[in-house]
This record gives C-alpha cells, structure tokens and sequence, in this order.
C-alpha cells in the first residue's frame, strides 16, 4: 500500500519472520500466522514488510476521500474500507486461501460484491482501489500494483499524488485492460459512474 516505509523483506533484522528467507514464495497462510503487531503485504508471494506510519497528509487525504465515499453509500450496498484491511486476490475462483500468495492492503477499497467480504477481509477484486503515492512506495503503486490489480479485475484504480495534487483514474475496459487515465487537478469533481452519481469534490480533497 502507498504508506511510507515498505520494504521488502531481508535477513538483517533479528525477528523470526525476518529472518526467513527471501527464495520462499509466501502464502496467505504465511501471512496470517505472522501476528508479532507488524504489517505486510504480500505480491505474488514476495513478502513486503510495512514499517512506518502514514505521514500526517497522507492521513488527511486518504480521511477526506473515505468520507466523501462513506457518506454518498449510506443506505447502499457498496461498502468503503480504509488501511489497513487484508484483500486477498487468488489466482483462480476459488482457490483455498493457504495457497493464496497476494495479500495487499490499499489505502482505501470499495467493495459492491459483498458475498467477497468476511471476517478477515475480502478475498477476490474490490470494485475500486484508491492508493495514494509515497516516495518509497511509488514505483510498485505505479507499476507493480497497477499490473496486479488489472488482471485481478479491479474496476477502477485510483492514484493519487500529494505532492502534485493530482488523480490518475484507470477504468477497466472490455479487454480487461486499464486504458489511458482520466486525469484529474486539486479543483475538479470526480464523477463515479460505477458507485452511482457519486462525485469527489478533489478541492475538499487537496485543502490544505
């Protein structure tokens, strides 16, 4: 996810889970059992330890979209959910979740397939995935998780950048590919077609 801090995991650190190696592909099953109160990710079973906060602004951001979200679904079926919060993407419909080798957690997620929800998350494609960039954490954002998330079918990818105030929009097409962004600046309105009339006011957004 888009916070500061995430790298991948070595053997320096005298942790048990950091001590494992590198060569191994994770699995979802690895994942659930590190429970030493740090977060991971994992992406095609490469373990990403998460070691830092979010930044005061990234919090601001990621809080303002939320609730612009939360607010237009009241009453709806689609639910919004904030980092962190496991998405598991298998590989295939119904794969078991111990084989299960990515496991991210985006900033935010909107999730209208509720049957994919349960106790420890969602596990399958949300509809939306909002990441918001970092220094140490764009480039996966930007390629990594862009690739990940367009063959696991997400419907829209979001990114955005603090520092710009910008707002890359990645809609999935009907080859079930992202095509040329949407692009969007600190004072325009974000239609969402696919949570209804739902429109980001970006200015409330980017206010500092």
């Amino acid at each position: 996810m888009s916070t500061p801090g995430d790298e991948p995991m070595c053997n320096s650190s005298t942790d048990s889970v950091n001590q494992k190696s590198t060569d191994k592909k994770w699995t979802y099953s690895d994942y659930y059992s590190w429970r030493n109160g740090e977060r991971w990710e994992l992406i095609d079973g490469v373990a990403y330890i998460i070691t830092q906060s979010p930044t005061t602004r990234h919090q601001e951001l990621s809080g303002e979209l939320s609730v612009q979200i939360a607010n237009h679904l009241q009453g709806k079926h689609c639910k919004v959910y904030t980092a962190p919060f496991d998405v598991r993407l298998p590989e295939y419909e119904g794969q078991p979740d111990d084989e299960i080798t990515t496991v991210v957690q985006p900033d935010i997620v909107v999730v209208c397939d509720t049957g994919k929800l349960d106790d420890r998350g969602c596990k399958g494609a949300p509809s939306l995935v909002i990441e918001i960039l970092a220094p140490k954490t764009a480039e996966r954002d930007v390629k990594s998780k862009f690739y990940l998330y367009e063959r696991s079918g997400v419907k829209e990818y979001w990114i955005v950048h603090p520092t710009d105030k910008t707002v890359m929009v990645f809609k999935l097409d009907e080859s079930g590919e992202y095509g040329r962004p949407d692009m969007y600046g600190s004072n325009d309105h974000v239609s969402v077609p696919l949570l209804g009339d739902l429109v980001i006011d970006l200015a409330r957004v980017f206010d500092d």
